[in-house]
């Protein structure tokens, strides 16, 4: 067999992405939902390569074989578009991609892409690791970044132990996000990103996103965004002036919990002092093809599709779960054994008219439910018991319904103690600087009635009457499933 030469399979990879490009720029006109439900799986796709399947297939392969060995030249350098090796891309990969590069810019004229990964801890540190390269750093001070404190334990023991403990790299904290000077004075020549996280696992931190971006953005450093809690239903921080946002998957996106994952979505052209162009112009291509392939932290095909399925109702979800949890938070306040409750849909938050302005249910204005613009703040809430860790206890183990577990944004309500599972880690210093103190119960609020959840916590908070609760938690005893589960 005579070969084509690599000339051949270029342009017909031309063909194919310009094609793919003005299929996603059809799919960019579509409203929040359609984007949500359909991606960028097309209908050509299906009838052409699919055998006709309405849903994305999950490609459960390692690798591609080539025509021939001047298509694999061309593939295997990036001339192309190429399912090489699932390490690097995967078709189902590129599906979950495109849907959450799609929705993020949802609103806006960017072009964003996207790049999927095995966890969201491996999403924050594929997102910040190529700005901390060693060899740009000046004379002068440490290489350092800037990031608040309240964020999620995983994220706060990365930069505490991982990235300052280790390697030396400064993390400066900002313990009043919202006073944006204080951010802009913790920045020198050695500064290599702005990061925060809102709201804020599970303190329900906050701050003004385009300020912080515009300060970032004067000193032509990168702002990167974790927005796993919101998810893009209700916020998209590009649109504010972020450059790259970090989604833990896991969480809200993949509701259903039958997988791990992460994403970043990039905007092109970011900001940064970096001297490294191909990184600016596409970040989450540049991860992709580079360091992402050489540090194999990318995402399973399985996990992708689970997850873009999932993704699919993701704003009709949003919107329920944080009706539901407003309500569940407006008992909490008036309960006697609370001693306070932190939901940014409270009006008495400190930080409620700031993220009034930020949090809105996309498409709300066009939902013939709503016809205008409402605020929605979310599944995520804390409440902090009227006593001692000892009577935080007491209550959390006698919840019934809502699951006990480090877990959230599940179909399912769920609750930690952060102050002896997310947060331990960090000591006692770390979580005073988080807002974590020992009484605080994180909740996630699920898609069960808020009465069922709100029954549960109030029969669970009457341990604190002294009155005797029954329990439906198994009993572990020697024999039976419960004791093998516990090795």
């Amino acid at each position: 067999m005579k070969n084509k030469g690599t000339s051949f399979y270029i342009e017909a990879g031309k063909r194919a992405m310009q094609w793919h490009q003005e299929h996603i720029k059809k799919m960019k006109q579509c409203r929040f939902d359609t984007i949500a439900v359909h991606g960028i799986y097309s209908m050509q796709e299906a009838l052409d390569f699919n055998q006709g399947s309405i849903i994305e297939p999950i490609y459960m392969s390692t690798s591609q074989t080539y025509r021939d060995s001047d298509e694999m030249e061309a593939g295997l350098s990036y001339q192309i578009p190429t399912w090489c090796y699932s390490r690097i891309g995967n078709p189902s990969i590129y599906y979950l991609e495109g849907v959450l590069a799609l929705l993020e810019s949802y609103g806006t004229d960017l072009e964003a892409s996207c790049i999927a990964t095995a966890s969201g801890m491996a999403a924050i540190q594929s997102a910040v690791d190529p700005f901390l390269v060693v060899h740009k750093q000046k004379p002068g001070a440490p290489m350092n970044f800037v990031s608040t404190c309240q964020l999620y334990g995983g994220t706060f023991q990365q930069f505490a132990v991982r990235k300052d403990e280790e390697k030396h790299i400064q993390w400066r904290k900002v313990l009043n996000p919202t006073d944006t000077q204080e951010w802009e004075n913790l920045i020198d020549e050695n500064t290599r990103f702005l990061y925060g996280e809102l709201p804020s696992n599970p303190s329900q931190g906050f701050f003004d996103i385009a300020r912080v971006a515009e300060v970032a953005h004067r000193h032509n450093l990168p702002f990167i965004v974790d927005s796993t809690v919101a998810t893009p239903a209700l916020l998209r921080p590009l649109a504010h002036g972020a450059d790259i946002v970090v989604q833990s998957v896991s969480k809200s996106l993949f509701t259903s919990g039958f997988g791990i994952a992460g994403a970043i979505i990039s905007r092109k052209n970011i900001c940064s002092n970096i001297d490294n162009d191909p990184m600016k112009a596409d970040f989450s291509t540049y991860l992709k093809l580079l360091p992402n392939r050489d540090n194999g932290p990318n995402i399973s095909p399985m996990n992708a599709i689970l997850a873009l399925n999932d993704i699919r109702t993701i704003r009709s979800r949003m919107d329920m779960v944080s009706r539901s949890t407003e309500t569940v938070a407006r008992f909490l306040a008036q309960h006697k054994h609370i001693e306070g409750v932190d939901y940014l849909g409270m009006e008495d938050h400190p930080l409620h008219d700031l993220a009034k302005k930020y949090l809105f249910l996309v498409d709300s204005e066009h939902d013939e439910l709503y016809k205008q613009k409402v605020n929605r703040y979310g599944h995520l809430m804390s409440f902090r018991i009227k006593g001692d860790a000892k009577d935080t206890r007491r209550v959390f183990d006698a919840f019934q319904r809502i699951y006990r577990a480090t877990d959230l944004g599940r179909i399912k309500s769920v609750a930690t103690i952060p102050a002896i599972s997310t947060h331990q880690q960090q000591g006692e210093e770390g979580r005073k600087l988080a807002g974590i103190p020992a009484n605080l119960i994180r909740l996630c609020v699920g898609a069960e009635h808020p009465e069922d959840i709100i029954a549960d916590i109030n029969q669970a908070l009457t341990v604190l009457d002294g009155k005797e609760v029954s329990s439906s938690a198994p009993e572990y005893s020697a024999g039976g499933a419960s004791s093998s589960r516990l090795g």
